[in-house]
């Protein structure tokens, strides 16, 4: 495809990635003994996942002292940040909201690819395709016209053309956005935390106990039974969040158990190479499926963007972090009809992770009901991640008053206690 790049990784690359996790553990020292020492922070922000550490981030760029912890480290495995990779895209239907939020991000994720030893953000495009002209697509063309954001229609005659290793039966057009890609999501999360560490922030690892009710909130405690303390906290926990507020929101979060596979294309076969293939996404009448090229070499990623099984993310049950025969089933079935050379190919990876969803797929970023001192950060409903600088931006704002104006759709009040999914 026109306008591809591939990425070349050199052994300066590779060393530079080694001192960026080396630092994190450092990091952890350092924070130790400046708590040790009585000094105080700002804000502490709890959940190094990719709202928390952007929330930091931003935080500290406005000349906070912030305090970021992590129960099992930053995009750890059984964190939604975690895993390889992640879509970036401003195709939203009448969701304006995230149209902006994505484009408003894609600056951040391109500064932070340049900070990374490896790439981080991939412009290798995004293309979405539809069975015919329903109204998802057309008020996703529409929204980009308004904003003035480039979106290039593909009739079907365009998409055999380009892209002749897919099976084009029953899509009528695609959306391609050129200027957007993959993100490297644990390499993005730890990349970010390092250099939010090296702009003086400070982070370590602890686990925190659910905050216990009253007037106020005047810091949270730990396992370890420590107590620290702050003017301001953010909790951004990804699936944890409904378990340490489990009266407010454990009945309006809910983390689902989702499966992940990358498929060998055959050796030789280039045609499921980045410089080949964009991201893409097949909208199916709503029931979408989606996935990458061959990444890093790391295999053909697809999944099924279904909501799974609600799960508990602490759960030791060793089928809730093995993907099912059935849902294996399922995407070998999607790959005879849509890509139907790799419907054989041998499975070299698979995972099960989470999305943590609000009641219709709205994020959440609200001040506490009852603590003004405390913003609640998540319910990124498996379409968060790319939106993670904005977010972060949003929150900051929220908590040390800068923001104007209060998007209704982020607020707790807005979440549902039954699953009514309306974002995609």
């Amino acid at each position: 495809m026109a306008g591809h790049r591939a990425s070349r990784v050199t052994r300066r690359d590779v060393m530079k990635s080694m001192a960026g996790a080396l630092a994190l553990s450092a990091a952890g020292h350092r924070s130790r003994a400046l708590a040790a020492s009585g000094q105080g922070w700002n804000t502490i922000v709890v959940g190094a996942g990719v709202f928390g550490a952007w929330t930091a981030w931003h935080l500290r760029r406005l000349g906070q002292r912030v305090l970021l912890l992590d129960a099992s480290g930053p995009a750890n495995m059984r964190a939604s940040s975690g895993d390889e990779s992640r879509m970036t895209r401003t195709i939203y239907g009448a969701d304006d909201v995230y149209t902006r939020m994505a484009w408003d991000s894609l600056g951040d994720w391109r500064w932070l690819s340049l900070r990374s030893g490896l790439p981080i953000f991939h412009p290798i495009g995004v293309l979405m395709f539809f069975g015919r002209r329903e109204p998802f697509a057309l008020q996703s063309m529409e929204a980009h016209r308004r904003m003035g954001l480039r979106l290039d229609v593909l009739e079907r005659p365009e998409l055999l053309r380009r892209y002749p290793q897919i099976a084009w039966d029953g899509v009528e057009f695609g959306l391609l956005e050129p200027d957007l890609g993959p993100l490297m999501a644990r390499r993005a999360v730890q990349t970010l935390v390092s250099e939010y560490v090296a702009a003086g922030g400070e982070y370590r690892l602890a686990a925190v106990l659910p905050p216990p009710g009253g007037a106020a909130l005047d810091g949270v405690r730990t396992v370890a039974g420590e107590t620290l303390r702050a003017e301001r906290y953010v909790f951004a926990c990804g699936p944890w969040l409904p378990k340490l507020f489990p009266s407010l929101l454990g009945n309006r979060i809910f983390p689902t158990r989702q499966e992940v596979f990358f498929f060998a294309p055959e050796a030789g076969d280039d045609r499921f190479e980045p410089h080949r293939l964009p991201g893409w996404a097949d909208f199916n009448d709503g029931d979408i499926y989606y996935g990458f090229p061959n990444l890093e070499s790391r295999g053909f990623k697809i999944a099924h963007d279904r909501h799974g099984p609600r799960v508990d993310p602490d759960s030791e049950d060793r089928n809730d972090r093995h993907v099912s025969p059935a849902g294996l089933e399922n995407i070998r079935a999607y790959l005879v009809r849509r890509f139907p050379a790799l419907a054989t190919r041998p499975l070299v990876g698979m995972r099960v992770c989470q999305y943590e969803n609000s009641s219709n797929g709205d994020l959440l970023i609200d001040r506490h009901p009852d603590w003004s001192n405390v913003v609640l950060v998540g319910a990124g409903s498996g379409h968060g991640f790319k939106h993670g600088p904005a977010v972060g931006r949003y929150a900051a704002d929220l908590l040390t008053g800068r923001l104007a104006r209060v998007e209704p759709r982020f607020s707790v009040t807005s979440k549902g206690e039954s699953q009514h999914r309306e974002v995609h």
